[in-house]
């Protein structure tokens, strides 16, 4: 099996060689993070010769995601066979999520470059899938793959906006309270 790096989180921004050794990084400090998905250990030696081998038979894929609401890059290594948002939980890297079941727009990225297999997404449209979208919750990759992380109310839109005619739905407070008293 190939080298695979060790599961990295960095400032956006920020050059690499500025990262710190730490497990959870402080507000606004540029870190990495050293973890292993389920199924991969570490293999000993120099930090720059570190691997990661799988005793799983399915091939992993370095993942990078770009989260643009908390401003860090995440890399990490992902087995073919499973979820992205599930491996990255168990290195400890935090990613947008929700539902867990690829119904909403939570965890949807936008694909950079490689292929993202999604079969559960009912969140997004096949047309969104085409776009570039994907739902990280229900996503395997199956290539080495760049993502960035998308704002969920701009993809609930993109995904639903269509049936709303008139733009989205204002709250209409004297409407809730008529509808209150008569309860």
């Amino acid at each position: 099996m190939a080298p695979c790096p060790a599961a990295t989180t960095t400032r956006i921004g920020a050059p690499p060689f500025a990262a710190t050794t730490a497990r959870r990084p402080a507000r606004g400090a540029t870190t990495t993070t050293k973890a292993r998905a389920s199924g991969l250990r570490q293999v000993e030696g120099p930090v720059s010769e570190r691997a990661y081998s799988s005793s799983s038979p399915a091939p992993t894929h370095k993942v990078t995601v770009h989260d643009r609401q908390r401003g860090v890059v995440h890399e990490f290594v992902v087995p073919q066979d499973q979820y992205i948002l599930h491996t990255a939980e168990a290195q400890d890297i935090t990613l947008p999520f929700a539902c867990r079941h690829g119904c909403c727009t939570s965890c949807a990225v936008r694909i950079k470059s490689g292929q993202i297999r999604q079969p559960e997404a009912l969140g997004i449209s096949a047309e969104l899938k085409d776009k570039g979208y994907a739902l990280l919750c229900v996503g395997f990759p199956t290539s080495d793959v760049e993502v960035e992380t998308q704002d969920e109310d701009e993809v609930y839109w993109l995904q639903f906006g269509r049936y709303f005619a008139r733009g989205p739905v204002e709250r209409d407070d004297y409407a809730l309270e008529l509808a209150m008293g008569d309860e």
